[in-house]
């Protein structure tokens, strides 16, 4: 990336992690943004670029008057935003839906959200039931000790909530039904396919 004469760097801690302390280099512009058909608006430009060398750029509308702080901070909120869409898709099964209609799409994002506050109020009640030991830290040699993970609060809920052992008829009278419900979605699929089509 070609650099502005004036451009300073600013290096900011962007968060303390489990694995140190996290910075990157901070560069904050006004700048101009036009989009199709409206006029052209002054915007925060935020560029961020990381220990490898690699460069983000955020967008952001806030006042004139914002500290660049404020700016650069706001920048990085959108890694927790992904943390719980990661964690939404590998460990609460959001990147399962397998389904034709809107409306079963609907519930199960309702599932998943529901099942993602309950593991964040469970990490809150955890955290404030356990302090971390700092005499711990110190003895682990690490600056942070790591906290509950969702990860963590699906393996207490398999505990804690054990699936029921299915004997094999059980089993069996499980696959038939399932069988059976694929099969009247697919006959439902192809009569909905086959309605002659209005051409008026």
């Amino acid at each position: 990336m070609a650099q502005h004469p004036q451009t300073t760097w600013q290096q900011v801690e962007v968060r303390h992690t489990e694995r140190g302390r996290l910075t990157a280099d901070f560069v904050v512009r006004r700048v101009w943004t036009v989009a199709a058909g409206q006029r052209p608006r002054a915007e925060w430009l935020v560029i961020r670029r990381n220990s490898d060398g690699d460069c983000s750029y955020t967008l952001l509308n806030a006042p004139t008057d914002t500290p660049q702080a404020w700016l650069i901070a706001w920048s990085c909120r959108r890694y927790f935003t992904e943390r719980t869409f990661e964690d939404a898709k590998t460990e609460i099964g959001w990147d399962e839906f397998q389904a034709q209609k809107y409306r079963a799409w609907e519930h199960h994002l309702a599932l998943t959200a529901a099942a993602l506050w309950f593991v964040v109020q469970t990490k809150l009640v955890w955290a404030q039931m356990y302090k971390r030991d700092p005499a711990l830290a110190y003895q682990l040699e690490v600056e942070v000790l790591p906290a509950l993970s969702t990860a963590n609060v699906r393996e207490l809920l398999k505990a804690v909530l054990p699936l029921r052992q299915l004997t094999p008829a059980e089993a069996m009278d499980l696959v038939i039904t399932h069988l059976i419900h694929r099969a009247r979605s697919t006959s439902s699929r192809l009569k909905s396919q086959a309605k002659p089509q209005d051409s008026s």
